[in-house]
C-alpha cells in the first residue's frame, strides 16, 4: 500500500480558491464581507455557510454558496450541484445564524458558480442572486 500523501485534496484546494474568487468578486461589486465558512451550530459540521456578507445598498444580508466546477458545460443546468440535501442543510444553518447573531433584518440566499481552474486564466463567474430559500425574514419557501 503507497504511503498516504498529507495536504489537502485537488477538489478542496480548487474549492478554496473558488471562494476567494467569490470574496474579491463580491468586494468589488460593494459587499462587504461579514464571515467565511460560517458554522452556526457547533456541533453540527454540516451545517456551514460559505460567505456571509452585507449589501449596503438594499441594506441586506446576503447568504452565499459558491460552486467551483473546473469548467463551463452546455449540458448542466445552472444551480444543478445544490442539490436536495444541500438545500435543507443551507436553510438549517442560514436560520441558525440569524437565529446566534439575532438579525431581523433583510436575507437572502445567491449561488455563485466559478467555473475554472487556479493558474489557468480568468475564471468565470456566475453569481445567481436571490436563490428563493427565504420569503420573507423568517420565513422559507421552496427551491427555485
Amino acid at each position: 500500500m503507497p504511503p498516504r500523501r498529507e495536504g489537502l485534496n485537488v477538489g478542496v484546494a480548487n474549492g478554496e480558491w473558488g471562494e476567494s474568487v467569490a470574496v474579491e468578486y463580491l468586494r468589488r461589486g460593494g459587499f462587504e464581507i461579514i464571515d467565511r465558512n460560517a458554522h452556526p451550530v457547533k456541533r453540527d459540521g454540516r451545517l456551514e455557510i460559505d460567505i456571509v456578507a452585507w449589501e449596503g445598498r438594499s441594506d441586506t444580508m446576503v447568504f452565499v454558496e459558491v460552486k467551483q466546477h473546473a469548467r463551463l458545460s452546455p449540458y448542466a443546468r445552472r444551480l444543478r450541484s445544490v442539490d436536495r440535501r444541500k438545500r435543507c442543510n443551507l436553510r438549517r444553518a442560514c436560520n441558525a445564524w440569524r437565529r446566534v447573531n439575532r438579525w431581523r433584518g433583510a436575507c437572502r440566499f445567491d449561488v455563485i458558480e466559478i467555473y475554472g481552474v487556479p493558474g489557468c486564466g480568468k475564471p468565470i463567474v456566475d453569481h445567481v442572486a436571490g436563490v428563493g430559500l427565504f420569503a420573507a425574514p423568517g420565513r422559507f419557501v421552496k427551491w427555485n
